[in-house]
């Protein structure tokens, strides 16, 4: 707000100017002032000037940078566009560079035959044409898918090529010409009649060997089922008297198979429910041996018997029973029995000991005990 000035006389001073209303006293001051404001609104109007002029500049250079930008792309257009037009035209020089190589080629190729088939069978270019040309009908011969042509086609380039080529795969499939190979196929022939006739007759053989087979295997299973069923027959009573009021049989593992089947023994002596010979004591095991092994031998009877110290492990009792079964065997059969028992030696015929002599030779010593019987 600006200052108000009292408008009284001072000695010794100039009196007031009038400004726009207001009063000044310094009369060389006031007389600057219309000049400052002057300047500064010339000043004004000169930043007017300037903003406006930096203003069009900052468009003038917005515009000029978007026209570099522009230019910029479509010259980066222009040169791909050239790099691609002299590759193809590079690419069109040495395609027409190989063409023309290919037509000088062509021509040194013509005239190569022409020289040839002058030289070779006396004929000229313009009569080769005339009469082989391609607008020749010419005969084509057919091939396994298609059938024959009878009258004459025109020339097709293609389609011979492509003859010709099957024509040599065919060619290069049969190799060379062997000319031994009318002799080979006689001997290969000869070599597979003898072959094939070995093979007939071991097929044969092959069939009578089977056929013998089950002949054999027949004749081993009904064997087998035969002695099997018999010596279960034998054991049955045998273990009933060497065991008085015990049960013994015998069973196969395998009935439906037996060419395979093994046989367990099932043996429960009196008194006991076991059956499995491995909870039997020693001397019941080596009792029921006793009673398999002599059902064997009552069921399939040999002449004579070899016995090594069987009723070692026996008590008096069973010892007896034992020596009953001896009894009946000795009706069909011979028994040489090695023993320590006294009881079986008196059951004996006679007695054979082996001795040592005071030399160190030993000497056999015999002891007929029935008289009916030979020492």
């Amino acid at each position: 707000m600006p200052a108000v000035l009292a408008s009284c006389a001072v000695p010794g001073l100039l009196p007031p100017v009038e400004v726009d209303g207001e009063h000044y006293f310094d009369g060389g001051l006031v007389h600057s002032i219309p000049v400052g404001r002057a300047v500064a609104l010339g000043a004004r109007y000169a930043v007017e000037a300037a903003e406006w002029s930096v203003a069009q500049a900052q468009d003038r250079r917005a515009q000029a940078q978007a026209a570099s930008a522009g230019g910029a792309g479509e010259l980066k257009a222009v040169r791909v566009r050239v790099r691609d037009l002299a590759a193809d035209l590079d690419t069109v020089v040495d395609t027409a560079h190989g063409t023309e190589i290919a037509r000088a080629e062509h021509r040194l190729r013509l005239a190569q035959l022409s020289e040839h088939a002058l030289e070779e069978f006396g004929v000229e270019t313009g009569a080769l044409v005339a009469e082989y040309g391609p607008e020749i009908p010419v005969p084509v011969p057919g091939d396994e898918a298609a059938p024959p042509i009878t009258g004459p086609a025109r020339y097709d380039r293609a389609e011979i090529e492509r003859r010709a080529a099957e024509a040599q795969r065919q060619l290069d499939r049969l190799g060379r010409v062997n000319p031994l190979a009318l002799e080979e196929y006689a001997a290969l022939t000869e070599r597979h009649q003898f072959l094939a006739t070995q093979l007939d007759d071991l097929r044969k053989t092959r069939r009578d060997l089977l056929t013998v087979v089950k002949e054999v295997d027949d004749r081993v299973q009904e064997v087998f089922a035969s002695a099997y069923a018999d010596t279960a027959r034998e054991f049955e009573q045998l273990f009933s008297r060497l065991f008085p009021g015990g049960q013994g049989n015998l069973v196969l593992t395998e009935p439906d198979d037996m060419l395979a089947t093994g046989i367990e023994i099932e043996a429960r002596p009196p008194g006991k429910k076991v059956k499995r010979l491995s909870l039997l004591s020693g001397g019941e095991r080596s009792l029921t041996a006793i009673a398999y092994l002599f059902a064997i031998f009552k069921a399939r009877p040999s002449p004579f018997y070899v016995l090594d110290e069987v009723e070692a492990a026996l008590d008096d009792t069973n010892l007896q029973r034992l020596l009953t079964v001896f009894d009946e065997l000795r009706e069909s059969s011979q028994l040489i029995v090695i023993t320590h028992q006294r009881r079986t030696m008196e059951a004996a015929d006679a007695l054979y000991g082996i001795t040592m002599r005071g030399d160190g030779v030993s000497a056999v010593i015999s002891q007929p005990l029935d008289t009916r019987q030979p020492a």
